[in-house]
């Protein structure tokens, strides 16, 4: 995603990366990866979601990157990291596989933080041997792991037959979202944002959403449309942490309570009053004070004894 398209000033413009690499993934598919912070500090991974990129992160890179290393990648087909045709979970897994075998050490580990398809990365990814390797903790930010269509409160009706085929038709739509107009934004941030979102936060979240090809996010809508995930769920053996807003439309606290039920090593949920499906910039903070306390939690020692 050209950084033109995003915001240019502020709390959610992209920071410059210390240095940008290319991880190759299993089938030779490409992805964009940069890396901010001072080496040898301790590391942070970022997995956005759908329709976004890297510079979704921008408020965490920012905090983040005074006293940590923070990877961010762009998932295929967004932001910077090119199109593929294989789109899948699996594939979702090889790329986190990737990234983390390229800018991690043999042994060295990381919190892993993933926001809604970048959550289930993770959950794809759990039983990897890479991501095992590589991951001391992890943040689940306003996800899911199945029946995703079924679940979601974006039409306002009662949940049904008629309910889902309604949103897989808005959700799996082939529409171009055009330019980032006054209109636009309203329904963007009816969608997926609180309804309290300051104008700001809703800029920055439309300006990365309406960056996405919509080809990419059509061929995307189906992989979520059809997952199911609840196996990564159980396979999530290192400790994690479980964060949802209760105006999220997108992925309800229904999906983060069945997350926290089903983990073997959950270590709390927050649910943020107000808040919708762009927890790391509607709450920047908090999401930014999650990762830091799971890094002092489970990787301080690491960090420590490299210092």
């Amino acid at each position: 995603m050209s950084r033109l398209l995003s915001v240019d000033a502020g709390p959610y413009a992209p920071p410059a990366p210390a240095r940008e690499l290319t991880a190759v993934s299993a089938d030779g598919a490409r992805l964009h990866v940069e890396i901010h912070g001072p080496d040898g500090a301790p590391a942070v991974v970022l997995a956005h979601g759908w329709t976004c990129s890297t510079a979704f992160w921008a408020a965490q890179i920012r905090d983040l990157a005074a006293d940590h290393r923070v990877i961010a990648y762009d998932q295929r087909g967004h932001g910077r990291s090119p199109a593929s045709p294989a789109c899948s979970t699996d594939t979702l897994a090889d790329d986190l596989e990737a990234v983390l075998e390229a800018t991690l050490a043999p042994g060295e580990q990381a919190v892993v933080a993933g926001h809604s398809m970048g959550g289930m990365t993770v959950m794809a990814a759990s039983g990897r041997t890479a991501f095992r390797e590589h991951t001391a903790a992890v943040l689940l930010c306003s996800t899911g792991s199945s029946q995703l269509v079924a679940a979601s409160t974006v039409v306002p009706m009662r949940p049904g037959r008629l309910r889902t085929w309604l949103t897989r038709r808005i959700l799996g739509s082939r529409a171009p979202l055009g330019p980032v107009t006054p209109l636009a934004r309203r329904i963007l941030k009816y969608g997926t944002m609180g309804p309290g979102s300051a104008p700001h936060m809703v800029e920055a979240c439309a300006r990365i959403v309406h960056a996405c090809p919509r080809e990419v996010r059509y061929t995307w809508s189906h992989v979520l449309d059809l997952l199911d995930l609840d196996h990564g769920v159980r396979e999530l053996t290192v400790p994690t942490a479980v964060v949802v807003g209760t105006a999220d439309r997108l992925t309800p606290p229904v999906q983060a309570r069945a997350l926290a039920e089903a983990l073997p090593h959950c270590t709390g949920l927050t649910e943020l009053p107000g808040i919708g499906h762009m927890t790391p910039v509607e709450a920047p903070e908090l999401v930014t004070g999650k990762i830091r306390e799971l890094v002092g939690a489970h990787i301080q020692v690491a960090s420590e004894e490299s210092a």
